[in-house]
């Protein structure tokens, strides 16, 4: 067998099967080898330089050893050949070409260099070098502008590496890559919508797509920052603000006119190039780049943002359970609440900031918190700590206390709110039902604000603006 960077890791395997197993022994990164959803996909179709960066080995280096291992299991000789840069000289081959069209130098003669100097390129090296430019200090806004045109001059090698079916049905990927072609289907209604209230309609189905960039957003792009990966989740963020604001313009000005062709094929092309930047770039780093565990992360918490122009999507389980990851070691002792780690001290500051007055009183009537922000709107002191907030309350107010109380136990009632006027300000005041995942009663949390300014808003603001 020739090895060579361009052999596939499924061919290697395919002939000698051991070779995963001394794989995941010299390097613990080759257990993606044992993901099945990982070998039926880009598996396939991974090769030498691919599975070596992925690794964080010398392409030589991984080539000799196994060709080794073949002779020492078989006593067949491989045939090995070197003929790409190592994955360090491609990575500085790449940069070049990006800050050559940082430059301006002319598109079809960098395409020429590129495919002339680079055998094979994966997804995750051109994310990767993504970040480097960014950790090296060209800003964000400048590989976002770049960003497209990166992908035209990769795009010939792209369309090798293409996300292919095999992902089970539930993964989040799987669930992405349905969403696409959703949208796919109604970009061309766009274009052949007749008159603006049709169009209308067709946009605003089409906006539904809003969840679909909010699932990566939040769900993918923090599990890809855990990894270290966070320039290329930077830079698609801002491209989706870029979409989202399109479409709202142009959905505002179909409600009363039909929008130029001009601003259709914009629309049409900004959300087919981020599918094709989503499904030849993103989704195949992703699926090189995470566990089963990560992507069941990934999965927790979609169902709360919702799918776009999906139901629902299939469960994915992980192989072990999700677990959080390991507390820093600043953070040990933190409480591990519903969404995330916070210490005690975080906890209090985030109430004592926050602007509102809070104030709990437990299940059985005992005023056990306060925040103590730097201008309540009512007095507190240590004092009321442990009291009946019967008992915090003048006489004649006591008999509201109650049937707020009393509905809320009952379960007849879960808000009760007030406003009032004192010395020139408006506040609100707000007792909100505390109760467990069972829905049995276990407090009332209060809570106080002075909406003085909140109330004179008009307009919008959308600029930062700091008097």
């Amino acid at each position: 067998m020739e090895l060579n960077a361009k052999t596939k890791i499924s061919t290697i395997l395919a002939t000698y099967p051991f070779i995963k197993n001394y794989l995941i022994s010299i390097n613990q990164n080759f257990k993606a080898l044992d993901n099945p959803v990982m070998m039926n996909t880009l598996g396939r179709m991974a090769t030498l330089s691919q599975v070596a960066m992925m690794g964080g080995v010398e392409l030589d280096v991984l080539i000799a050893g196994i060709a080794d291992e073949i002779k020492m299991k078989t006593g067949e000789e491989a045939v090995t050949e070197l003929d790409t840069p190592p994955p360090v000289a491609r990575q500085d081959i790449l940069k070049g070409i990006i800050r050559d069209l940082h430059k301006g130098v002319d598109i079809d003669i960098l395409k020429k260099r590129f495919l002339n100097l680079i055998k094979d390129v994966s997804p995750t090296e051109i994310a990767s070098m993504e970040q480097k430019l960014m950790d090296e200090g060209m800003p964000e806004s400048e590989v976002k502008r770049l960003c497209s045109v990166h992908v035209e001059v990769f795009k010939e090698s792209l369309e090798k590496t293409k996300t292919i079916p095999g992902l089970p049905s539930g993964h989040p990927v799987h669930t992405l890559m349905l969403e696409n072609r959703h949208a796919e289907g109604i970009l061309e209604e766009v274009g052949a919508a007749k008159g603006n209230q049709e169009l209308a309609e067709i946009l605003e189905r089409l906006s539904d797509i809003d969840k679909h960039y909010l699932r990566k957003e939040h769900q993918l792009f923090p599990v890809l920052e855990a990894k270290g990966i966070s320039g290329p989740s930077k830079v698609m963020w801002s491209l989706h603000d870029d979409i989202r604001y399109f479409l709202k313009d142009i959905k505002a000005t179909a409600k009363t006119a039909m929008p130029t062709d001009n601003e259709l094929k914009t629309l049409v092309f900004m959300i087919n190039d981020m599918i094709y930047k989503e499904e030849h770039i993103l989704f195949p780093m992703a699926l090189e780049t995470l566990s089963d565990d990560d992507w069941a992360r990934v999965k927790k918490g979609e169902e709360e943002i919702g799918f776009a122009w999906l139901s629902s999507a299939e469960s994915l389980e992980p192989s072990e359970g999700v677990m959080l990851p390991p507390l820093p070691a600043d953070r040990v002792g933190s409480l591990n609440l519903d969404t995330g780690q916070v210490t005690a001290e975080q906890v209090n500051l985030m109430l004592t900031h926050l602007p509102v007055d809070v104030s709990f009183v437990n299940e059985n009537d005992e005023v056990i918190y306060y925040s103590q922000t730097r201008e309540r709107i009512f007095p507190r002191s240590p004092g009321i700590i442990g009291r009946k907030v019967q008992n915090c309350h003048p006489p004649k107010s006591v008999h509201v206390v109650e049937a707020i109380l009393d509905a809320f136990k009952k379960g007849e009632k879960d808000v009760a709110e007030f406003w009032l006027q004192m010395k020139g300000r408006f506040i609100h005041i707000r007792y909100f039902a505390v109760r467990d995942g069972a829905g049995k009663y276990k407090g009332t949390l209060e809570v106080s604000q002075d909406v003085t300014e909140v109330r004179a808003l008009s307009g919008d603001r959308r600029l930062l603006e700091w008097d």
